[in-house]
Formats: C-alpha cells, sequence, structure tokens
C-alpha cells in the first residue's frame, strides 16, 4: 500500500465514524422525542446548545491550548533554526507559514493547533528541539503540518460538537425522567427501556467514536508526514525516541492531549487503551511499511 493509499483509506475511515456519530445522535434524539412527544425540540434544544458551546472554542480554542501548554512564540531571530524548517516544508507544500511556538519540557512532544491554514499555530517543546536528529524533528514538524493541512481541527471540531449533543441530550432526558412524566406518550414502556439504556451507553459509545477518529487523524498525519518529507523513517525514529524515553509533560491536560503527537500523560495500561493515539509501535511499523520497497 503507497502513503497515498493510506491517506485515502484513513480519510474514509474517519468521515464512516462521523457518520455512525450523527446516527447514534439522531437515534438518541428521535426516541426521546417519541417518548415525551416533544416534536424535535429536545434534539433541537441540544443541537443550539452543542453547536454555540462548540462554536466558541473553535474560534478560542488555539489561544486556550497553547496558553494551558505554556507556550510562547518565537521569531527566526530568537530560533532560527526551528523557524526556517518549519518555513522550508510550508514552502515545498503551498501551505501558509504558521506561527511558532516553544513549549520549556524536557519531553520530546509537539502539537498544533487552529482553525485553519490561515489561523494556525505549531508548538514544539525543547526536549524535541535538543534530543531529536535534524530529520527526526523535521519528521515531527511535517506530522503537526499535515494536520494543519488535513485540516483535522475542523473534523476533532464536529466530533466535539456531537459528543456535546449526546451529552446534553442524554442530561434532559434524565430530568425529563423525574419530572416530565405526564407529558410521556402512552404504551412508552419500550421506548423508556431503550431510551435508559441508551443515556448510559451514548456517552461510553460516543467517547470510544470520539477516540477511534482521533487515532484515524494521526495515521493520517503520520501518512501525510512521510509523503510531505519524503523521508518516513526520520518521523519513526522520533517516535522511538519517544516510545523510549517514556516522560509525560510537565504540564498535561486532558483537554489538549489529543492534539500532541504523543500521549502526553504517563504510559499506563489504562490510560493507553483510552488514548486519542494509537499505539506508538503501531504507528512505527506503518510508517516503516510505507518506506519498505515494494
Amino acid at each position: 500500500m503507497t502513503t497515498y493509499d493510506h491517506i485515502t483509506a484513513n480519510k474514509r475511515r474517519s468521515m464512516a465514524l462521523i457518520v455512525v456519530f450523527f446516527a447514534l445522535v439522531l437515534l438518541i434524539g428521535w426516541l426521546i422525542d417519541e417518548y415525551y412527544g416533544g416534536g424535535g425540540l429536545v434534539i433541537g434544544i441540544a443541537a443550539i446548545y452543542s453547536t454555540v458551546m462548540a462554536l466558541v472554542s473553535y474560534y478560542t480554542g488555539d489561544r486556550v491550548a497553547l496558553a494551558v501548554s505554556g507556550a510562547r512564540q518565537v521569531t527566526e531571530k530568537e530560533n532560527p533554526y526551528l523557524v526556517r524548517m518549519v518555513d522550508n516544508l510550508c514552502i515545498s507544500i503551498g501551505l501558509p507559514a504558521p506561527k511558532v511556538h516553544i513549549i520549556d519540557d524536557p519531553a520530546i512532544n509537539a502539537f498544533a493547533t487552529g482553525r485553519d491554514p490561515q489561523h494556525a499555530s505549531i508548538a514544539v517543546t525543547t526536549g524535541a528541539i535538543k534530543k531529536l536528529e535534524n530529520e527526526e524533528l523535521e519528521g515531527v514538524l511535517a506530522h503537526e503540518l499535515s494536520h494543519v493541512r488535513n485540516y483535522d481541527i475542523r473534523v476533532m471540531t464536529l466530533v466535539v460538537v456531537l459528543v456535546g449533543i449526546i451529552t446534553v441530550i442524554g442530561d434532559i432526558f434524565f430530568r425529563l425522567s423525574f419530572h416530565g412524566s405526564r407529558r410521556r406518550r402512552e404504551g412508552g414502556g419500550a421506548l423508556a427501556v431503550i431510551g435508559l439504556i441508551l443515556i448510559v451507553l451514548a456517552p461510553l459509545i460516543a467517547q470510544l467514536i470520539k477516540l477511534a477518529i482521533s487515532r484515524k487523524r494521526e495515521y493520517l498525519a503520520d501518512a501525510s508526514a512521510a509523503l510531505m518529507t519524503r523521508f518516513p523513517e526520520g518521523l519513526a525514529r522520533a517516535l522511538e525516541k519517544i516510545r523510549l524515553e517514556s516522560r509525560p509533560l510537565l504540564r498535561p491536560s486532558a483537554a489538549t492531549a489529543h492534539l500532541f503527537i504523543a500521549n502526553p500523560f504517563q504510559k499506563k495500561f489504562l490510560a493507553n487503551l483510552l488514548s486519542t493515539h494509537p499505539p506508538v509501535e503501531d504507528r512505527i511499523t506503518a510508517l516503516r511499511k510505507m518506506g519498505a520497497p515494494s
């Protein structure tokens, strides 16, 4: 399978997962409206509320992510090595140069944020700059720029909207179960049972779909980075160093964990199982298959 095949396959799988997500939201909303005879009011309120919250996050999320991570913007004069490497990669693919930030942290990690290429930022830890060779750091930067180029922030924002809708719908159903008994439709016992099952399982299902989409985007960014640099081994070696180091960030945050190239938390079995990132070993294997002669 070529790098282009990997990119196409990952895009297709991500879209399929989003369709499943939409179907889950519509199913839950329909069941609640059928049970209470809301005429679409419940799902409408939930959708509006979640969309407004997501839009606020969409337009301000990049600044929040950078602030939470302790990132500081640098210029070419302050760090010519890093800024020029980013600029050269952007020139090679016709991408606007993002703002470059540095995180004072000995761990090897990096992330990109921004709603589109014109409003993008990339942040790299001091550990990555010091510990990675030129080709390795270039692979990491290419991975993050691929997230910008592939509009992954928009995809994940859509997922956040859907997760929010499911959460709000579940909360509304829970409240109506106690305070809206008079408005229930007769013969709604079966719907009530189904609704109660979904209210318990939906948040878990939503989170699992969110994790799956995030992991697919990581594989897509790896494939795009390999295509950008024409050297998959560079990123593979960088991921190897990250795996061997196993050092968490000094200021990890669950809210920004999905943005980083690697899980910023301490590596534990349960944390890895629920991580927004696929296993590093699997990513390394996939990259080296891309670079292997056919």
